[in-house]
């Protein structure tokens, strides 16, 4: 038997994230979609299942294993998709199952290639392979003083075959970064025209989310859209917030109300008595807390719930699996009914942007946290 830890319900709507990627499709050409982690807590499959019916050709997954799960869902459901490895091979065991999943890895360290090179001499069989270079995010990635002893090591090593470049933009959803931005721009093209001066055709892809819907310049032959496929403008509260207009979000996150009853002037909720009645209040314990990644740190904050179609504060410590909610003006608030933690309809819905701002972070952490709750797809 299977208990249920908690009651939050994360509503993904595919249609949604379906609509998000016709409108980065709009803006960009050769759209792949980023669903790494488990797809940004909308689901891996799920995700996969719905852009795949809009035409989205490549996928990229975080790990190896990532990747085989999804091949295996595609192979099911008759769909030969390009899978590209985000961080590329990273255990001993993932090298093997490149092939086996004909997956496509980002290679960005000589110890990569180098495992990579013996893999493809065991098996007697080439792979395909992105190479990912660092031009200012410095992470991963080989760097551009590389290029020589990388275009030798690649001419010995002809099982492994360089079809893509890739690199990542640190600054593209900051518009005061544009010299920045446009720097790894220009590092990015010495690499290509080297590449091809040596004699390589490859496709790359530098444009992330921000890069899609900013800077057209830095599109090349494909685009990596991510954050903006769940409906989170990269742009958000900055002076760009109009480029991320028409993306909607996919996730809901819901729960119950446990209880609710009075609260007089003077007395304290929750632990620690941070909190303290400063009149008659009326408040909803409601069934969230942090066991249910709804952060402890949204304590103290100005952070809300859509509760009856009205905004209830958040007041007090956000328990383990319970928060309080202010709901003295919210008549209608009663247990048994739900309580919108993120998004929610009309005007007052509250975004990923709000939520995150809130607890003192980015949607893509709201996402990725609240979304290992049970989904329902709608």
């Amino acid at each position: 038997m299977t208990i249920a830890f908690n009651k939050l319900e994360v509503r993904v709507r595919l249609a949604a994230i379906r609509a998000n990627y016709r409108l980065l499709c709009s803006r960009g050409s050769r759209v792949i979609g980023v669903i790494k982690a488990d797809a940004y807590g909308h689901g891996l499959t799920e995700v996969a299942s719905a852009l795949a019916q809009e035409g989205c050709d490549t996928f990229a997954v975080g790990t190896v294993e990532e990747g085989a799960a999804l091949r295996q869902h595609l192979t099911a459901k008759g769909l030969k998709s390009r899978i590209m490895v985000l961080l590329g091979p990273l255990e001993p065991e993932d090298y093997p199952l490149l092939w086996e999943h004909s997956l496509l890895p980002l290679i960005g360290s000589f110890r990569q290639l180098e495992a990579l090179a013996r893999q493809a001499a065991r098996v007697g069989k080439g792979l395909d392979m992105s190479l990912k270079f660092d031009t200012g995010m410095a992470r991963l990635g080989f760097a551009v003083e590389d290029l020589p002893r990388l275009l030798d090591r690649l001419r010995e090593a002809p099982l492994v075959r360089p079809v893509m470049v890739s690199s990542h933009l640190a600054t593209a959803d900051q518009p005061e970064s544009v010299d920045y931005l446009m720097g790894q721009a220009e590092r990015f093209t010495f690499i290509l025209s080297t590449l091809t001066k040596a004699g390589l055709s490859v496709e790359a892809n530098l444009a992330n989310s921000a890069g899609i819907l900013g800077h057209p310049t830095l599109h090349h032959q494909s685009q990596r859209a991510g954050i903006a496929l769940y409906g989170a403008n990269p742009f958000g509260g900055t002076s760009w917030d109009h480029l991320g207009r028409g993306l909607t979000p996919a996730m809901t996150v819901r729960t119950r109300i446990a209880s609710v009853h009075s609260l007089p002037r003077g007395c304290c909720i929750s632990y620690g008595c941070t909190y303290t009645a400063e009149r008659d209040m009326r408040v909803a314990i409601v069934a969230a807390g942090y066991a249910d990644a709804y952060s402890r740190s949204l304590t103290g904050k100005s952070a809300q719930m859509l509760i009856a179609g009205r905004r209830a504060p958040v007041i007090g410590r956000v328990c383990m699996q319970l928060t309080a909610c202010d709901v003295t003006d919210i008549p209608d608030a009663r247990p048994g009914e739900w309580a919108t933690l993120l998004g929610g309809e009309g005007p007052l819905a509250i975004s990923p942007e709000e939520l995150a701002s809130w607890w003192g972070t980015i949607s893509y952490e709201v996402f990725c946290l609240l979304g290992l709750n049970r989904r329902v797809y709608i």
